[in-house]
C-alpha cells in the first residue's frame, strides 16, 4: 500500500509542466545540436534550426514524458522533470528520440542519419532511428550498446556493452520492466516476460523467460532466479 501511495504522489508530476532545461535554453540547445551536426558532417546539406524545430519540440515532449517516469535524482528536481545536455544518459536518450521523431516527421533521411551518427560518435550507442524503443526507457552509461529491431515494452532499462539483435532474422520480444545488465546479449527468437533481468555478461539465445525471473549464464550453463520486486528506479 505504501508503494502504491508513493507512486501516486510521484506520478502526479507527470505532464504537469514542461521539462526544465538545465544550463541552456531551448533556442541555445537547438542551435547547439545544429552546430554539432554541421561540424561533424560538414557537407553541403546544412541542417538549420528551422529544419529541426518542429521535430525538436516533439522530441522534447517525448523526453519529458519518458524522464517523468524515472525515479532518479538526476532526472527531476523539486518534482519537476529536468534535462541536462551535459548528462550523457540524458543527452543520448534525447538524441535517439530526436532522430526517431525526425524519421516519423518524414525529414530527409540524411538528417535522421546524422543525428543517429552524432549519438554514436558521442556515446558509442547504436540505436537506429527506425528502431521503435518504448515511450518509457532508460540508458545507463550506454557505451558500446547495440539496440536492434526488437519488440520493446515500457520500463526498459539497458546498460553499457549490451547487444539486442537477431538470429535468422528473428528479433526478441520484451515485456515491461525488463533490465539488461552490462555486457549482456539477447539474440533471436526470445520472449522475455514482465519484470525480468538479464545478468551481466549473460547470453540469452533463442530462449523464452517467464515473468519475474533473472537469467544468468549462457546457453550451455545458466540459472534462473526469482524476482520478488520490480526495480525501484521507475515511477
Amino acid at each position: 500500500m505504501l508503494l502504491i501511495c508513493m507512486k501516486s504522489i510521484l506520478i502526479s508530476r507527470i505532464g504537469v509542466s514542461e521539462i526544465k532545461l538545465e544550463n541552456i535554453n531551448r533556442k541555445e540547445l537547438l542551435d547547439y545540436i545544429c552546430m554539432q551536426l554541421n561540424n561533424i558532417f560538414p557537407d553541403k546539406n546544412v541542417i538549420t534550426a528551422e529544419i529541426l524545430s518542429s521535430s525538436f519540440d516533439t522530441a522534447l515532449n517525448r523526453t519529458n514524458y519518458c524522464f517523468s517516469h524515472i525515479r532518479n535524482r538526476y532526472f527531476y528536481h523539486n518534482d519537476q522533470t529536468v534535462f541536462n545536455y551535459l548528462n550523457g544518459d540524458h543527452y543520448s536518450m534525447f538524441l535517439y528520440l530526436l532522430s526517431n521523431t525526425a524519421f516519423k516527421d518524414n525529414l530527409d533521411t540524411s538528417v535522421c542519419s546524422k543525428i543517429f551518427m552524432l549519438n554514436k560518435c558521442l556515446f558509442g550507442i547504436d540505436a537506429f532511428y527506425e528502431v521503435e524503443l518504448p515511450k518509457i526507457f532508460l540508458f545507463v552509461h550506454p557505451m558500446s550498446t547495440v539496440l536492434g529491431r526488437a519488440n520493446y515494452s515500457n520500463y526498459f532499462m539497458v546498460y553499457q556493452s549490451c547487444n539486442i539483435g537477431s538470429n535468422h532474422n528473428v528479433y526478441p520480444t520484451f515485456g515491461e520492466y525488463v533490465t539488461i545488465h552490462p555486457g549482456a546479449s539477447v539474440l533471436g527468437n526470445c520472449k522475455i516476460g514482465d519484470n525480468c533481468r538479464i545478468g551481466a555478461g549473460s547470453l540469452l539465445l533463442e530462449k523464452d523467460i517467464e515473468d519475474n525471473k533473472t537469467y544468468v549464464g549462457n546457453p550451455g550453463k545458466y540459472k534462473l532466479i526469482e524476482n520478488t520486486e520490480t526495480n525501484n528506479i521507475w515511477v
